[in-house]
């Protein structure tokens, strides 16, 4: 029995969910529905409509497969949200998605959504990949077949960027009313980035277009906090078991949820502080502390713990050298970031250990460890960056570095062969398949790649020394032995 309107109305008071009337427009439309997107977003809008606030359905799009749409459509647009704290496991249907446009088959319709006069907010969850911008420069990859293919004809769009500029030029057209494009993906100033790639794009299409963008559109940032597994068959099997009827968009969560959002809008505005969400004129303080204590650990705990062994996140955490290596990236980290208004580092800091240490998330190490190119910039880097010009070295964080280099092999310790998903995996393993594992051939091919380092690595003698160490180490000693010894150097 698939989840759908009718079974929901069926089901035993246990299980949680809303029950507001669900309106057939849609005010929002998401482009990336994914796992993130259902535990984060949707629910948000879910608790919104339910507080009394309407209109504020999501119509959803998937560019790429058809997963999203063969999942959501069948079931009215309801999934499962399951919250799991270690100790105790809620259930609650989340009713706030519509269904999903394929993308893939019709593009029209997620173009005639765009310019859809009611879609007042574009909301967007498309992975750092997604914005097909160099990680180190923030220019448009106007290389990408994607890019170019968008350049010559916005009719079908290969791009979400090709898809905002052909909605965004659809309503000028019709003397519409621009909407707000807000994005969650994890990336610093992610608003400003979306900003910059529209913009970028725009200009090779229609330079007026891209004036009237540039004047007219909104494009808030956001950080977006919530650790949201991979579903897997076996999750969606206990679920039947359990409450006796199938779910194929199941998404799995964890307790905690955040959500702090530029307040800049062109069109109407949710009014999502009336379930938590938080508005502020300045976003960067917060998301600077997410990506340099949340994902730094993770992607820490991503490519060391899993050569290490170590499947899922809490059982590395559980590791105390492991432990104690996150509190050395910490410290580095911590001294980069700005204070915020009752905000306390000490507490968020053990908030995540413990929120690390859930062991019904089951949040699997080689799924962080995905696009690590994309990610170890705003993550590991940037902090790299900034200690430097405090004229300290970032020993902690350079292990972690050395973590990424040494998971680019695609072997771990144990002999196990794994795939290595990445935008740039071809030119990385053409480095290590050249260089192959010596430590300081390897470190200085690695710095000279500027899409990932840019030009900023090259004269750092300092952390290029630290990572030579750490690889170093690494090679001898294997990387359990190396992170033992760096959290508990012998005297």
């Amino acid at each position: 029995m698939r989840l759908n309107t009718q079974v929901e109305e069926g089901l035993p008071d246990n299980i949680e969910r809303t029950s507001y009337a669900r309106d057939r427009s849609c005010s929002i439309v998401h482009i990336g529905t994914g796992a993130f997107h259902k535990a984060h977003q949707a629910v948000y809008f879910d608790q919104l409509m339910d507080a009394g606030e309407s209109n504020w359905m999501i119509h959803g799009a998937s560019l790429r497969r058809t997963v999203a749409a063969d999942q959501l459509n069948p079931q009215d647009g309801l999934f499962t949200l399951t919250i799991r704290d270690g100790v105790h496991t809620r259930h609650q249907i989340v009713r706030s998605v519509l269904g999903v446009i394929d993308a893939t088959s019709t593009p029209n319709r997620l173009i005639e959504a765009l310019a859809n006069p009611k879609t007042v907010l574009v909301t967007l969850t498309i992975t750092e990949k997604g914005y097909y911008m160099d990680p180190s420069s923030g220019e448009l990859n106007k290389n990408d077949p994607a890019i170019t293919s968008d350049f010559r004809d916005l009719s079908a769009p290969k791009t979400a960027l090709g898809y905002l500029v052909a909605g965004l030029a659809h309503r000028r057209n019709l003397g519409t009313k621009p909407f707000t494009v807000l994005s969650c993906d994890n990336i610093p100033l992610n608003g400003q980035r979306v900003r910059s790639a529209v913009l970028q794009l725009a200009r090779n299409v229609d330079t007026s277009l891209s004036d009237w963008i540039e004047e007219e559109v909104a494009f808030p940032s956001s950080m977006v906090d919530r650790i949201v597994p991979a579903t897997t068959s076996a999750d969606i099997t206990e679920l039947e078991s359990n409450l006796g009827f199938r779910d194929e968009a199941l998404v799995n969560t964890e307790p905690f949820s955040q959500w702090v959002i530029e307040d800049k809008f062109c069109n109407e505005r949710p009014p999502l502080n009336k379930v938590g969400v938080q508005f502020t004129t300045n976003v960067e303080p917060f998301e600077k502390v997410k990506l340099r204590f949340l994902n730094a650990a993770h992607s820490t705990l991503a490519y060391l713990g899993s050569l290490a062994g170590y499947r899922y996140v809490h059982e590395a955490v559980a590791d105390k050298c492991f432990s104690l290596l996150i509190d050395k990236v910490w410290d580095e980290a911590e001294v980069t970031l700005d204070s915020i208004k009752n905000f306390d580092f000490s507490d968020y800091r053990s908030e995540l250990k413990t929120r690390f240490a859930n062991t019904a998330l089951q949040h699997r190490t080689e799924q962080i460890a995905i696009d690590g190119s994309q990610k170890i910039r705003q993550r590991l880097l940037n902090s790299v960056i900034d200690r430097r010009n405090l004229g300290l070295c970032s020993p902690a964080i350079a292990l972690s570095v050395a973590g990424w280099i040494r998971w680019l092999f695609g072997k771990d310790e144990s002999g196990r062969e794994y795939e290595v998903i990445d935008p740039f995996a071809d030119q990385l393993r053409e480095i290590v398949d050249t260089v192959r594992a010596e430590p300081s051939s390897l470190v200085r091919s690695m710095i000279a790649f500027e899409p990932i380092f840019g030009t900023e690595f090259g004269g750092d003698s300092n952390f290029e020394l630290d990572l030579r160490i750490a690889l170093s180490e690494i090679f001898e000693h294997g990387i359990v032995t190396t992170v033992k010894r760096f959290v508990q150097p012998q005297d």
